[in-house]
């Protein structure tokens, strides 16, 4: 049974503060919040797991801001697999960002967030967001995402002085049905290697660009409407690619997409496309050969998408095994073409191993790769995870299970850690979830492709839950460990990405560090890759600080041995 805590200063027996609730609560608890404004910062930890803070009252009755201005009014350093929601508070801070999250998730709901001179929210490490409904208005920025993910739907982002959203450091969150607007420099600006999905979003009225992509990132802008800005609507910096599709861009500086020399993003826009917002007009700077028109199918697309899929470090199998499903369904369209008999071919998948090792991107590059064949119509990818699916109470689950994959019509429905479903004890929900999605599976096999991922044995655990669950998968793909060298890659990659070059004989020690380190349950591969290196900077930047002279270009862009020895110590 849920434990719920109440707050509320003036009442006998309740929690004076929120802090003192959060410090008493156990795992799972709730912790109702009385109307009023709460001068404290609320500090999250691994201990603080599955809580659920929420107002005794209507949403924005609570405010929470803390005293001191450097603190935000929320922040955490959670555990993977740690989640903590917030609905309907309001949090404030001063200086420093109203929300800063590292690891675990965090959902906010229903939530208004700003910060006087900081960002609103600020969420790293991988750290998976899911936010609903939030506002984020006023102060420096609104929502900084960096090597983070999950999902963004139905916020707003609007009056910041400077940029509304920032993705970087390989972040790859989900940005959809947003409304961006009156951003005092770009509305979204996207580096440093990162691949958001941007869908379905209203972004206008910035100070600069509509939207911003640089240092090799790759995102997928599709549906959006970008208008009344002062720069051009959407800039692609050299180096970058991703995906324009279906988006309307008007009344912004021309050009209106703006493509650097370098940069090799595809532009597409159906023909079929009618009037209304998100009718596919792209504006005058695409002109040219930048733009495809597609109908059924789209080999250019295909092959580039192929080529992006050979680009991954490692991965031989799985990428064989993808290649041989596109070559069938390729087939398939030609037969199909020809006037020939196709068998019906479900397009759902199993991907089995550790976490770090690429599941989310190859999820993502086989929904684009269905979208560019003419299978799905959509470019749809929605990640989701136990939560999502399953409802607290009895008979809240099918509905919101069949919500969720409604949602991701047309495109990929990615479920994380999908065995936590079948994990629960006797009458658990998720046996419901599971039962509802095995329905839907089957009955909008030609509309959607469910891609299940977790470690192998749990997987097999969770097809053994119901019997009609393994059938719907046509195939199980196996994601090995990263060895020892592929890992040094990695890292040579992020580096470049991120503007640093590895000195002589860092790859060697590196390769040393990756071949002694212990290859546990909890080894997460491609994130420790990108762990380290963080540590590797932090390490740079104290070595370069003692320096007593300006670090040269050179200094500034090199990691030396020592500073992965300091970041390993």
């Amino acid at each position: 049974m849920t434990r719920v805590l109440l707050v509320s200063p003036r009442q006998h027996g309740a929690f004076g503060t929120i802090e003192d609730a959060v410090c008493a609560a156990p795992a799972g608890a709730t912790i109702r919040i009385a109307p009023g404004e709460y001068a404290e910062s609320l500090v999250l930890t691994a201990d603080n797991r599955d809580l659920l803070l929420t107002v005794l009252g209507d949403p924005g009755s609570v405010v929470v801001e803390p005293g001191d201005h450097d603190r935000s009014a929320l922040a955490g350093e959670l555990a993977a697999g740690q989640t903590v929601t917030v609905t309907g508070l309001v949090l404030r801070a001063v200086d420093a960002p109203a929300v800063a999250v590292s690891g675990g998730r965090l959902a906010l709901r229903d939530c208004t967030v700003a910060s006087a001179g900081g960002h609103g929210i600020v969420a790293g490490d991988q750290a998976e967001l899911a936010l609903a409904g939030v506002r984020v208005t006023g102060g420096r920025g609104g929502l900084v995402i960096e090597d983070a993910g999950g999902l963004v739907e139905g916020c707003e982002i609007t009056d910041v002085d400077e940029d509304g959203i920032i993705v970087r450091l390989g972040a790859d969150p989900t940005i959809r049905d947003c409304t961006i607007e009156r951003c005092g420099n770009r509305g979204v600006y996207v580096y440093q290697g990162a691949r958001p999905v941007i869908e379905r979003c209203d972004i206008s009225r910035s100070g600069g660009f509509g939207l911003e992509i640089a240092h090799s990132s790759s995102p997928r802008i599709i549906d959006c409407w970008i208008h009344d800005t002062r720069d051009a609507g959407v800039r692609f910096g050299p180096g970058c690619g991703g995906l324009l599709s279906d988006t309307r861009v008007e009344n912004t500086a021309p050009p209106g997409v703006d493509i650097a020399s370098g940069a090799n993003p595809t532009v597409r826009a159906h023909e079929s496309a009618g009037p209304g917002r998100g009718n596919g007009q792209i504006g005058a700077g695409a002109a040219g050969p930048a733009i495809e028109r597609t109908s059924r199918g789209d080999p250019e697309l295909v092959a580039k998408l192929l080529a992006e899929l050979e680009s991954m470090i490692g991965l031989a199998a799985v990428k064989a095994e993808v290649r041989a499903i596109i070559d069938e369904l390729r087939v398939n369209e030609w037969r199909r073409a020809a006037g020939l008999g196709v068998s019906a071919v479900s397009h759902h998948l199993i991907f089995a191993g550790s976490p770090g090792t690429g599941k989310t991107t190859v999820a993502r590059i086989y929904g684009e790769l269905l979208r560019a064949l003419g299978v799905l119509p959509g470019g749809t990818f929605r990640e989701v995870s136990r939560r999502d699916l399953v409802g607290q109470y009895v008979g809240a689950t099918a509905p919101q299970t069949a919500a969720v994959v409604e949602s991701a019509m047309g495109g990929v429905l990615f479920i994380d850690e999908a065995y936590t479903l079948s994990g629960g004890l006797p009458g658990d929900f998720g046996q419901e979830a599971i039962g509802e999605l095995v329905k839907m599976m089957e009955d909008h096999r030609d509309e959607l492709a469910v891609i299940v991922a977790g470690y192998t044995r749990e997987i097999e655990e969770f097809l053994a839950a119901n019997s009609g669950l393994a059938s719907r998968f046509a195939k199980s793909i196996e994601f090995e460990d990263y060895s020892a060298d592929e890992l040094v890659m990695i890292c040579e990659r992020i580096a470049g990405h991120d503007d640093y070059m590895l000195a002589a004989g860092l790859d060697g020690a590196l390769f040393e560090w990756f071949t002694q380190l212990p290859r546990g349950r909890g080894f997460g591969n491609a994130r420790e890759a990108r762990r380290l290196l963080e540590g590797m900077r932090k390490a740079q930047a104290g070595r370069l600080s003692r320096l007593g002279r300006r670090p040269s270009r050179d200094d500034l862009r090199t990691l030396l041995v020592e500073d992965l020895l300091a970041a390993t110590a």
